[in-house]
């Protein structure tokens, strides 16, 4: 190969194709490769690692660019990334392992969830007050506020019955057991 850098296309990310492209570079030498750290997560990481590929992730944050160069493909991408981890001039991020990436997992699922229970919470809370429905001296999202909405807010418009059931469900849904102890938070 002479050390030039080429193209061999664009392989799927899949534990086969990532096997193949491997043999297909020979069985001399120390193989490195590199990509971007992104949305993908670590799979490949994880297996060019195993089929014995010395590999980095990069931050793209801190890869070198050219001032006016604008232009990205995945090819000139690929292709800058390859002489720049050549040339060294690239900053690896730390690969969690898969019990650390599984725990951030959870983290990031339970963060999504509370969001998600906020949102619905103050869309409901907001749909009663903008019918001027508060209740007097009940914490909001207790049992005691569950059932005060429903057997205290009732509304003549079919529509407006719909809506309320749908914010309850969707409230129920993202509170879970919450809902059903009686948790306020």
């Amino acid at each position: 190969m002479g050390g030039e850098v080429r193209s061999l296309g664009v392989i799927p990310n899949r534990l086969e194709s990532v096997r193949k492209l491997v043999h297909k570079l020979g069985p001399g030498g120390h193989p490195r490769a590199c990509y971007e750290a992104g949305p993908t997560g670590y799979v490949l990481y994880w297996q060019l690692t195993q089929l014995g590929v010395a590999c980095e992730v990069i931050a793209p944050s801190l890869v070198p660019t050219k001032a006016g160069d604008r232009v990205k493909t995945d090819r000139r991408d690929a292709e800058k990334l390859a002489r720049c981890h050549r040339a060294g001039e690239l900053t690896p991020v730390w690969v969690p392992d898969a019990a650390h990436e599984a725990l951030r997992d959870l983290v990031r699922a339970r963060e999504a969830a509370k969001k998600d229970q906020l949102k619905a919470r103050h869309r409901l809370g907001k749909f009663l007050l903008r019918y001027g429905r508060r209740p007097e001296g009940i914490k909001a999202w207790t049992k005691q506020h569950r059932g005060w909405i429903k057997s205290h807010v009732h509304f003549d418009q079919p529509a407006l019955e719909a809506t309320l059931a749908d914010y309850l469900e969707e409230v129920d849904h993202v509170m879970g057991a919450d809902c059903e102890a009686g948790e306020g938070n």
